[in-house]
């Protein structure tokens, strides 16, 4: 009976020394081994590991990517001295494990309280180069890879890589957006008015060359009307011409009705004349030989 106990406490005692120099890493997790406080060995790989009982302990730290997210956006000021609100994250996480150890005490806030003086520094040196308009939306790509590429190779020096650095959001402060969105009206205004000016010039101009074409038109009708009207006058002349040249007798007497017809068109016309005058000499009999 006493060796069937005393096998049994021995086989307890067998497995607590056995839980006790053994220990597992997940797929998750890197495993850091320390002997009397100091670092002996780094377990990347998952599976079962040995250890020295009562003298080795073990420490597990996160290997999939951990997210910082600000709580509440950061303030910058940019070139022309305005201030801007940024809401940002940091995707990083832990390549060497004892080197983050010895940085940071193996401390997740500790280690993201630098990371994010890290990224500040940047964003601030950044921002200042840059104007508002550049920083919300012409450069913020960027911004974005030069702050990444310098947070990771100053966090390195801590055992973290820094994959992605994001500007989620780049706001105005009320008072800077009331006195953007003024300027901005204002200069919407000025393009505005100098448009309706140009638009204005560009109308007069059109209207004058109208203007200007239409007399060289009418001018040039007339011109050509006179030069019509002359050579059908010169024409009818040369008819008449030729008509009195064959039969003057029979000229002047269509001439003279002609002049009868002008001078008396209207009953209340009166004509005093003498009966005997040249005017009337076609209405005369004519005296026999």
């Amino acid at each position: 009976m006493q060796n069937s106990s005393r096998i049994f406490i021995g086989f307890l005692v067998l497995l607590i020394l056995l839980s006790m120099s053994t220990f597992t890493v997940d797929q998750r997790e890197h495993g850091l081994v320390f002997r009397l406080g100091e670092i002996v060995a780094v377990k990347e790989e998952p599976g079962l590991y040995f250890k020295v009982p009562l003298v080795d302990n073990v420490r597990y730290f996160d290997k999939r990517i951990l997210t910082y997210d600000s709580s509440t956006p950061d303030r910058f000021i940019t070139s022309e001295k305005k201030n801007v609100l940024v809401d940002s994250f940091i995707k990083w996480r832990i390549i060497d494990p004892a080197k983050f150890y010895v940085s940071v005490n193996g401390d997740e806030r500790q280690a993201e309280r630098r990371l994010t003086q890290t990224v500040n520094d940047g964003l601030r040196a950044e921002f200042g180069k840059r104007t508002i308009q550049e920083v919300v939306s012409g450069e913020r790509s960027e911004i974005m890879d030069i702050i990444k590429e310098r947070a990771d190779r100053e966090s390195n020096n801590i055992g973290i890589q820094i994959l992605d650095v994001r500007l989620r959001r780049v706001d105005l402060p009320k008072e800077v957006s009331d006195s953007v969105y003024q300027r901005m009206e204002a200069e919407r205004k000025s393009v505005a008015n100098e448009l309706r000016s140009e638009g204005f010039a560009a109308s007069e101009k059109i209207k004058a060359e109208a203007e200007k074409e239409k007399e060289i038109i009418i001018t040039n009708a007339y011109r050509d009307a006179q030069k019509i009207k002359g050579e059908g006058d010169a024409k009818a002349a040369r008819i008449y011409s030729n008509v009195f040249n064959k039969n003057k007798d029979f000229y002047d007497f269509y001439r003279s009705i002609q002049a009868y017809r002008n001078s008396i068109n209207g009953k209340e016309d009166i004509l005093v004349l003498d009966p005997n005058t040249e005017f009337f000499k076609y209405l005369q009999p004519k005296s026999k030989k």
